[in-house]
């Protein structure tokens, strides 16, 4: 070998072995906004924790993922199934569907429910004592009602095997506890398997209760001072349908903006009141959406291929289109609004288990499909479907900072709007 050859082939080696490492992102903290009672009273949301490579056996039996799997969430909860932990896969968490195609373009309480009940029956878990018992709903559909953000973070793949070994081995029997073993400690302890430290509670804000906020707070300081953690931050937004959830808080927080948040924390803390002011100035303040990228489940690696939210140039355009596009509508033979269509129509799912509702119109019952798989293929009325796209993009384009949409989400939206007013216009058409 020439020395010239050796020279080129120790400069490769000395490439590799200097060059930063590579990691792809494949855990994800997932912090969840509040709502309902919770969004209310307390306002401390929900905690789970996104493993890409990691797949369920079962939902307390981990495995790595084979082709084609795209990973679990997993979450400490308080009264389901007797287990301490659950494995949920990604797109039944989020939308208890098992494609991205079947997400419902709007859901409302009883859709909801339908997809749930179908989505949770498929779940190999023990029977309740007594049906209704345990808020299993929490384990599918998590998108329905809340936002979520996400803190994607680099993970090795031995690291992933080593916790598939830690879990299934460990007991799994409940053991929550509000103020010590919390879904945040959960994700804490999962987060930290791999970042040692990189979570932690905060005495002030939240009086060393851990929260979820604090640890997507702490998560998000860490990886400034560590680059290798290769940190990104986006949101998965809420599904149209269902009243908004509400910004995530921690205690202190909780107590100074609601001022109704009453808990155990408080019995033992008597010096709260003094650490209200500082806490409210110095503890709580984190924007879990600042600088987000928006999630998008139809891409086919959606974490992976995440997108800029829509900018105010942009949400500007599309609601000029969407009010001259509403104007329209409200002044042709008259359509009752989607909300009304919804609430007075059956949810059912096809022979896909894509799901659509059943609409009596003019003596009539018509199919109205309700995701991108079916909204133009099954339903028998396109002027309804005009209706759905249209209230879908209404409610995404409401006013919010930073937006909760992307611009490749809403152009999709705007040619289903479209393709259904030609669809409208062809059947017109047609009839004359």
């Amino acid at each position: 070998m020439s020395n010239a050859v050796k020279l080129f082939v120790f400069c490769g080696i000395l490439v590799v072995i200097c060059s930063p490492v590579q990691l792809f992102a494949q855990a994800t903290l997932l912090l969840e906004e509040p709502y309902s009672y919770d969004g209310t009273f307390a306002g401390t949301g929900h905690a789970a924790v996104y493993l890409s490579r990691v797949c369920a056996q079962s939902p307390t039996e981990l495995r790595r993922c084979r082709a084609g799997e795209t990973g679990v969430v997993i979450s400490r909860y308080h009264g389901v199934a007797g287990h301490d932990w659950l494995a949920v896969p990604l797109m039944g968490y989020l939308y208890a569907v098992n494609h991205p195609d079947d997400v419902p373009l709007y859901a409302d309480s009883k859709l909801i429910a339908l997809l749930r009940a179908r989505y949770l029956e498929a779940m190999p878990l023990p029977a309740e004592k007594q049906a209704g018992d345990e808020p299993r709903y929490q384990l599918a559909g998590s998108a329905y009602d809340r936002t979520l953000y996400g803190f994607r973070f680099a993970t090795r793949p031995e690291q992933d095997d080593q916790l598939i070994r830690w879990l299934d081995s460990s007991p799994n029997s409940e053991t929550y506890a509000l103020l010590k073993r919390n879904c945040a400690d959960f994700v804490k302890q999962i987060v930290n398997f791999y970042y040692p430290k990189s979570v932690h509670r905060s005495i002030i804000a939240d009086l060393g209760v851990m929260t979820p906020k604090q640890a997507a707070k702490s998560l998000v300081r860490s990886g400034k001072r560590h680059p290798e953690m290769q940190l990104t931050t986006f949101i998965i937004p809420q599904v149209p349908g269902l009243k908004r959830s509400k910004p995530v808080h921690g205690v202190i927080e909780s107590v100074v903006l609601a001022k109704k948040y009453v808990t155990p924390v408080l019995l033992f803390h008597p010096f709260v009141v003094g650490a209200v002011e500082a806490a409210y100035w110095a503890g709580w303040r984190f924007n879990p959406a600042k600088d987000a990228y928006i999630f998008d489940p139809n891409s086919a690696d959606p974490f992976r291929s995440l997108e800029r939210p829509l900018t105010a140039e942009q949400r500007h355009a599309y609601e000029d289109l969407v009010v001259v596009a509403r104007k329209a509508a409200t002044e042709s033979e008259g359509v009752p609004s989607w909300k009304q269509i919804a609430t007075e129509a059956r949810p059912k799912l096809d022979g896909e288990g894509h799901p659509y509702l059943e609409v009596a119109l003019e003596g009539e019952t018509v199919p109205v499909g309700l995701c991108r798989a079916n909204a133009l293929h099954l339903s028998g009325s396109p002027e309804l479907v005009q209706e759905l796209a249209l209230t879908r993009l209404e409610m995404e384009l409401k006013s919010k900072k930073p937006a909760r949409v992307s611009e490749k989400e809403l152009k999709r939206d705007w040619q289903l709007f479209q393709d259904a007013r030609e669809a409208r216009e062809a059947s017109l058409g047609t009839a004359q």
